[in-house]
């Protein structure tokens, strides 16, 4: 079997839900959402994870999510600091905020030298969107690719979500845009922008595939972001915006691959009992067994 690494970016806080939900329970045996993650990537035939987090909580994360799979899978960390910066640059005083996807998948860059994905630590995807992803690349797959849900599957009832809209074209990402304060209303959807959704549109949920050359252009373009933005206190370094530029410039496809699954995830405290019901669904159903490891 190829080298598949999963890459797990869980170095926020999550300020919309008040506290480190990485580390939240949602399972009946005091589970996690990455330890579903993880469970999920060990059935699908990945052989390593690289966690992105803060080195201020390395040994909390430790002791509560990675020693109970030590013996299961291969697990490094690469750290996320607001002051890992290029030469040349420093981070503006009185920022907190963290530089966005683009730079967490960045600092794993001497991690890793085979295919890997990347996700949300605070996302549950479901089994079959890491299997499709890890076939893709235990196949024939060569290219960077995208795993796509659908709009209506990955709403909060609790408020506006921000998602990669997505158009697809044969089967290639064709753009993705960050889509804010998606939520549902009488009149179907509504979003940030001037644009009519009825629900079956592909997002992007942060399922997405790399090869190793990945990392030569986010160093580059990360200095044009910095060049831009890099004193402002809010902005962000998003991989979706990565890719679609890499899209645009021809320099890249990303082979898109469809999921029926339904996403759910704790962007507000409200959703926790929902995810919790979800996850105790699908035991009930078999697809997970009562205690994850």
């Amino acid at each position: 079997m190829k080298d598949i690494t999963l890459l797990i970016m869980a170095a926020g806080m999550g300020s919309r839900y008040g506290g480190l939900k990485q580390l939240d329970p949602v399972g009946p045996s005091g589970e996690t959402i990455i330890d579903y993650s993880v469970y999920d990537a060990i059935r699908s035939g990945f052989n390593k994870i690289v966690f992105i987090i803060r080195k201020d909580f390395e040994k909390e994360f430790r002791s509560q999510i990675t020693d109970k799979y030590q013996d299961r899978i291969k697990v490094e960390f690469a750290f996320q600091d607001l002051n890992d910066l290029p030469q040349g640059f420093t981070c503006p005083e009185g920022r907190i905020k963290p530089w966005g996807t683009g730079h967490a998948i960045l600092t794993a860059s001497e991690l890793i030298q085979e295919p890997f994905v990347a996700i949300n630590g605070d996302d549950f995807y479901g089994y079959e969107s890491f299997k499709i992803v890890a076939d893709y690349y235990q196949g024939e797959g060569a290219t960077f690719s995208m795993v796509a849900f659908q709009l209506d599957k990955t709403l909060s009832e609790f408020g506006g979500v921000t998602r990669g809209l997505c158009t697809v074209r044969t089967d290639l990402l064709d753009t993705v845009v960050e889509t804010g304060d998606l939520m549902r209303t009488e009149d179907g959807i509504s979003s940030d922008r001037d644009i009519e959704l009825d629900g079956s549109e592909p997002v992007s949920m942060n399922v997405w595939g790399f090869t190793p050359d990945l990392f030569k252009h986010l160093k580059a373009m990360f200095i044009d972001f910095l060049d831009k933005e890099g004193s402002e206190m809010k902005s962000e370094y998003l991989i979706p915006t990565v890719v679609n530029n890499l899209i645009r410039s021809g320099q890249k496809q990303v082979h898109v691959l469809r999921t029926s699954s339904k996403w759910f995830g704790v962007t507000y405290k409200e959703d926790k009992p929902f995810v919790s019901q979800q996850i105790q669904e699908l035991i009930d159903d078999d697809t997970y067994p009562k205690q994850l490891f």
